[in-house]
């Protein structure tokens, strides 16, 4: 006889079975028939305490798992609340799966007012999502949660989400045993690699340009690199590519060492890279170089097909581009200087950088050596913004941030979250500003409810400081650009987390360790004004 279960209670069967560990939601009338299975099932439910916080520690938890993520949402405002962090999932390749409730289905497009309504949710989320769904009839349920499973593994990744009407959720329906969802991904023609891997052959100065796209293929870059000879940089999410090695080029492509580098290049393959704005022209000044032989490969159709002219597109995921291009190139004789290249542009980029900003990425050098297997998690906030150019990360999917792609406030101690929910083994040093810890402050208490290991690290500048600069810079009075912060020390110690104010950075490395040893949050403040060494 065929067991019979609830929507909610399958929904839970099938996550578990496509390798679901974490949801991270906050519950609501809207949605607790979707809890029925919970608590019964493997999965550890992590509550937030703002929905757009369960999105952004479903990004974190993603970033650095390399799983999706997954938010569990009421309709209406819980949706609206997460879709924020649905954007910068978008904006920067990161696999997420957003279920939310909606109305009872007699209701949609109706207009009657209903609690949490909206005009049409499921056509305001298709305009962000890679694949939205509403489950209008119960027994589809596999097949859409098996479709979004299948959209988040097999091509760019992104934000996916599906709708479950109130009254769908309790019906009954048939329960028989889960599967994962295949995944496809393009595979590139034997022709075309070789072709590619002819071009690299010949480049006397060939360079590689490593977005998140190519973190899966770290080991296959690293074999290419070194078989022709190329210099690898890495965009802000692909930071910790190749770490130690004398290829490696932690820089920003907005640098003008950078593109010096690429501008001198005879060949440049670039790797799961969008090459957007906010990594290859961060300054907006039109500057960056036109490519000679540019080979881009990438998972997505749409995207070889915009930004820079390529000589040869590949439609491959990069391990499995990387590897075929290998398979041409045994014995090959690498191109000479590659390394030298490389030292060259590293110190170029990092001495390029302002007397502030090189102090800025000296602390953040301080906590990777006080915590090597620790991950930053970073804000839109000053040091980030210096981090971003230049970061030397002792390992991929240990540094990223919120200042790339959608660029929102609020992100790192969220995120922070998901990355130590993702990683119990290893500390997570959340690098937030005071402007931007406050729209998700609460997040506190909920790093203390995970047991989270993280480490709020609060730069405070007193305000906005970046854009106040930007202002006084434009000719504008500033204004609104000062807003008060709490004693931040006060207020983690108010959620009973350990807190300390720094007096000078240099007590910064024992503070980190002594947070380390703790099995749960901890925040330490640098004031720049107030506390010395901080700043040039």
């Amino acid at each position: 006889m065929t067991e019979m279960k609830t929507v909610g209670e399958v929904l839970v069967d099938l996550l578990e079975a496509n390798g679901v560990e974490v949801v991270f939601g906050i519950p609501g009338v809207h949605t607790v028939e979707l809890y029925r299975g919970l608590a019964t099932s493997k999965i550890r439910h992590v509550t937030p305490r703002h929905e757009q916080g369960a999105g952004f520690m479903a990004d974190g938890y993603a970033r650095v798992s390399g799983k999706p993520g997954v938010a569990l949402v009421i309709t209406g405002p819980g949706l609206t609340n997460t879709i924020t962090a649905m954007a910068q999932a978008r904006q920067d390749s990161i696999p997420m799966l957003v279920i939310s409730g909606v109305n009872r289905r007699d209701s949609l497009g109706h207009g009657r007012g209903l609690l949490h309504e909206l005009p049409d949710q499921h056509g305001m989320m298709k305009t962000l999502a890679l694949y939205s769904h509403t489950l209008l009839n119960p027994i589809d349920l596999p097949l859409v949660v098996d479709r979004a499973f299948a959209v988040l593994l097999s091509g760019r990744p992104g934000p996916v989400h599906i709708e479950i009407p109130t009254d769908v959720m309790a019906l009954p329906i048939e329960s028989r045993p889960g599967r994962p969802a295949a995944a496809t991904r393009p595979r590139s023609d034997s022709e075309t690699l070789q072709k590619a891997a002819i071009l690299c052959a010949d480049a006397a100065r060939p360079v590689i340009i490593c977005g998140v796209g190519a973190l899966t293929a770290e080991v296959e870059v690293r074999q290419l690199a070194e078989q022709i000879g190329a210099p690898v940089v890495t965009t802000v999410n692909a930071r910790g590519m190749l770490a130690g090695h004398p290829l490696r080029v932690p820089a920003s492509p907005s640098l003008k060492a950078v593109r010096a580098l690429l501008r001198d290049a005879d060949l440049v393959l670039a790797l799961g890279t969008e090459m957007g704005q906010t990594d290859y022209d961060l300054y907006a000044d039109g500057g960056f170089p036109a490519l000679r032989n540019l080979i881009r490969t990438d998972i997505d159709a749409a995207q070889l097909a915009r930004g820079p002219q390529a000589a040869l597109s590949i439609l491959s995921s990069a391990k499995t581009a990387t590897a075929g291009m290998l398979a041409f190139l045994p014995g090959h004789a690498a191109a000479k200087g590659g390394a030298e290249r490389a030292e060259a542009a590293r110190k170029a980029a990092l001495k390029g950088l302002s007397a502030k900003m090189q102090a800025e990425i000296a602390v953040i050098d301080m906590i990777y050596k006080a915590l090597p297997n620790c991950t930053i998690v970073g804000d839109s906030t000053q040091a980030v913004y210096a981090g971003n150019l230049y970061c030397d990360a002792p390992r991929q999917r240990s540094w990223f941030n919120s200042a790339t792609g959608y660029g929102a406030l609020g992100y790192a101690p969220p995120a922070a979250v998901g990355a130590a929910v993702a990683d119990r083994g290893k500390p997570v040093v959340c690098l937030v500003g005071d402007g931007g810890f406050q729209f998700s402050l609460a997040e506190i208490g909920s790093a203390a409810d995970a047991g989270a290991q993280v480490i709020f690290l609060v730069w405070n500048n007193d305000g906005y400081q970046e854009i106040e600069i930007y202002m006084v810079d434009s000719g504008i009075t500033p204004e609104g650009v000062k807003p008060s912060a709490p004693d931040f020390p006060m207020t983690a110690r108010a959620y009973g987390v350990p807190a300390e104010r720094l007096a000078d950075v240099r007590e910064l490395p024992g503070a980190l360790a002594q947070a380390a040893g703790r099995s749960g949050p901890s925040l330490i403040e640098i004031h720049q004004a107030k506390t010395a060494g901080v700043s040039a």
